[in-house]
């Protein structure tokens, strides 16, 4: 399904009220690792208070969560391209590879399932549960019994939302046809 994009323009700065123009400011959506991802903030900045709320929780997500960056990019990614979201995979794949995943695993998380030859134990498992949660929106008995393994109950805990949230954001990214800024990749060429 291709959406008009966009449905909803990003703000400039002098469209946005002062409240707006703090909230974005606040973001990172003009610095740190986010830069340059201003289109969703100045989009999603539309709606003031639920944006205000949506800020802490996803922020905690990303940059003070329990899980590695590099397991909750394999995550996010793979959850951007089950979701067909080019918006956010274009964002995470940049921070993908800050978190040290390489072109060639980010391309990976593009196929169709993991093997054993393509990922290691543990990256597989992180696919199959994106897969498993967005398939069947519940992680499989066989797989928490893997993630109890190597996880504890806070990541355990996490893993679900952080999935959940970015399918949340994918459904809004595309529903209101947020395009990607200038420079940032889409998805990869067919492999």
């Amino acid at each position: 399904m291709d959406t008009p994009s966009p449905r909803l323009a990003p703000l400039s700065d002098d469209e946005m009220s002062e409240d707006q123009l703090s909230l974005v400011a606040a973001s990172g959506g003009q610095g740190r690792e986010l830069q340059p991802a201003s289109n969703i903030f100045r989009t999603m900045v539309r709606n003031a208070g639920l944006f205000r709320r949506w800020l802490p929780f996803s922020g905690k997500l990303l940059f003070g969560g329990k899980l590695s960056p590099r397991d909750r990019e394999i995550l996010i990614l793979r959850t951007a391209w089950n979701t067909q979201s080019d918006y956010e995979w274009g964002q995470h794949a940049r921070l993908g590879r800050q978190a040290g995943l390489t072109d060639d695993e980010v391309a990976g998380l593009t196929t169709t399932g993991p093997t054993a030859d393509d990922w290691s134990d543990d990256d597989a498992l992180l696919i199959r549960v994106a897969d498993e949660l967005h398939a069947e929106s519940c992680i499989s008995d066989v797989s928490w019994a893997r993630l109890a393994e190597r996880y504890n109950e806070q990541q355990l805990i996490e893993i679900p939302m952080l999935v959940g949230h970015y399918h949340m954001v994918a459904f809004s990214l595309r529903s209101l046809g947020v395009e990607r800024e200038d420079g940032v990749e889409g998805f990869p060429a067919s492999r």
